[in-house]
């Protein structure tokens, strides 16, 4: 099978949601008011996370980039690991390239990496100031440093793929019109046969959470970056929606500061 960060880019790509990829804008600052100066400046410059991205994004005047809270994000996280060559960079520009229009090529990047990396942000930026704050850099947003951890990141990444998926059956099974499109953009990926019959699987089978909670008890890293995956999957417009949303977090103990930072940071109302 495929690896499954892909499955997770190629499951941006549809678009399970209307509001994903604003949200995902949101989070990285692309695109947006604060846009109009090209990455470096938007991250402040001086050598920094801001030199170190402006070759991915291309930089320039109306090129937008990362903004906001990811930026700072970044730059305390590369402080916590000892230099940015530690942070799981590369994913970024594929999904901010796609996001701001950038080509078929970014389309076809390492988008998955890039949405794992936010998500790992998001969770990081979430949990500061709370009890549960994260004392490392979470998997995604950081490099792997051994074939454990690697492992470690696969099987994180088929937690947050069933969370996602999970999140939109809140309304009841998904339609079959829906299925077949997510399914046409993981063949425009490329993505072989297995892992197309892996999420057709996890599509068609009734909602499915308990292996999700009992993983995440206890971490609340990861707790954060499921509940953030399934924001980018739902509207959160209706009470069905919400109340999974509620249960989820319930289940998986985040604390109602950690849910309000994560909503606020993808523009959720």
């Amino acid at each position: 099978m495929a690896n499954l960060i892909d499955v997770i880019g190629a499951l941006m790509q549809s678009g399970p949601s209307k509001s994903t990829s604003s949200r995902l804008q949101n989070v990285l600052g692309a695109g947006g008011p604060a846009s109009g100066g090209g990455l470096d400046s938007l991250l402040g410059g001086g050598g920094g996370i801001g030199d170190a991205l402006s070759g991915l994004f291309g930089g320039g005047q109306g090129g937008g980039g990362i903004g906001g809270m990811l930026s700072g994000v970044l730059n305390e996280a590369s402080r916590a690991i000892g230099g940015n060559q530690n942070l799981a960079l590369g994913g970024l520009g594929a999904l901010a390239g796609s996001l701001l229009g950038g080509g078929e090529d970014s389309l076809k990047g390492a988008i998955g990496g890039g949405v794992l990396a936010v998500l790992g942000a998001m969770a990081y930026s979430a949990l500061k100031g709370t009890q549960q704050e994260a004392r490392e850099v979470p998997l995604g947003l950081r490099e792997p440093t051994s074939p454990a951890e690697a492992g470690q990141l696969e099987s994180q990444a088929e937690l947050l793929i069933k969370a996602m998926i999970n999140a939109a059956k809140a309304d009841g099974q998904i339609d079959r019109g829906e299925v077949q499109r997510i399914i046409g953009k993981l063949q425009e990926a490329g993505l072989d046969q297995q892992t197309q019959n892996f999420v057709l699987s996890e599509m068609n089978k009734p909602m499915e959470t308990e292996r999700m909670i009992a993983a995440a008890k206890g971490n609340p890293q990861l707790a954060a970056q499921m509940y953030a995956a399934s924001l980018l999957a739902i509207e959160v417009d209706t009470p069905a929606e919400r109340a999974y949303l509620q249960n989820l977090a319930d289940s998986v103990g985040l604390e109602p500061q950690v849910v309000a930072n994560l909503e606020s940071a993808m523009g959720v109302k």
